[in-house]
């Protein structure tokens, strides 16, 4: 295609806007499929409108360049894992609890074969479209991250943490849970973990953290 393509992620100047229409989840669903096999800069225009069921045409009129798409199927799905998450907490119970399960949640959806494809383009693209690592960002991580301070809240005025800096201590907790096993999965050392892996870093980052935090 040529280089001002839109659907192809060339500048063109059309209006950034995405149209939600009645196909329009039959069009996230074929592209979510092809941009998992393929990456960003693999995907063509041809394939995810071939993978969705729709006509170019009707691609185009959905989401005016492949930018868009992408993050739009990367947003929507962040956000579902982000929902899911913070819907499985219950913000009156203990800490330890809270943060057993908001760790697990974390820490399945990066080892995730969506959560680590995402994550890769995400950094991969992030030089020339800064603005998917924002969208990234606010759709999950930073959507658990506020959630969690507002848990903070809670947990201390009830006496059971102390913290200082809750956005700090939200971002602490959650590198503990990525601790030896996302940096093995990014440089490629390892691409499955056990359950036991997964229960035991993440009970360890509770334990640390509670013992820093812990009233």
């Amino acid at each position: 295609m040529p280089r001002g393509d839109p659907a192809e992620g060339g500048r063109v100047n059309k209006p950034e806007t995405i149209k939600k229409g009645r196909k329009y989840q039959q069009v996230l669903s074929g592209a979510r499929e092809v941009f998992m096999a393929d990456g960003f800069e693999g995907a063509s225009v041809d394939t995810i409108a071939r993978s969705a069921g729709v006509s170019k045409a009707t691609l185009y009129s959905y989401f005016p360049d492949k930018r868009l798409l992408f993050m739009e199927v990367a947003t929507c799905e962040c956000g579902k894992q982000a929902t899911a998450a913070i819907d499985s907490l219950n913000m009156d119970a203990p800490p330890a609890e809270v943060l057993r399960v908001a760790g697990n949640h974390m820490l399945g959806f990066l080892l995730s074969p969506f959560g680590q494809r995402v994550f890769r383009i995400c950094v991969a693209e992030t030089d020339r479209f800064p603005e998917l690592g924002q969208r990234f960002w606010d759709s999950g991580p930073g959507l658990i991250e506020r959630t969690l301070d507002c848990y903070f809240d809670r947990a201390i005025a009830r006496g059971e943490l102390v913290v200082e800096d809750k956005i700090l201590a939200a971002h602490q907790f959650a590198e503990l849970c990525k601790a030896q096993l996302f940096p093995r999965l990014v440089f490629g050392l390892q691409a499955d973990f056990t359950e036991a892996e997964r229960t035991r870093v993440v009970d360890s980052a509770v334990e640390m953290f509670m013992a820093r935090y812990g009233a």
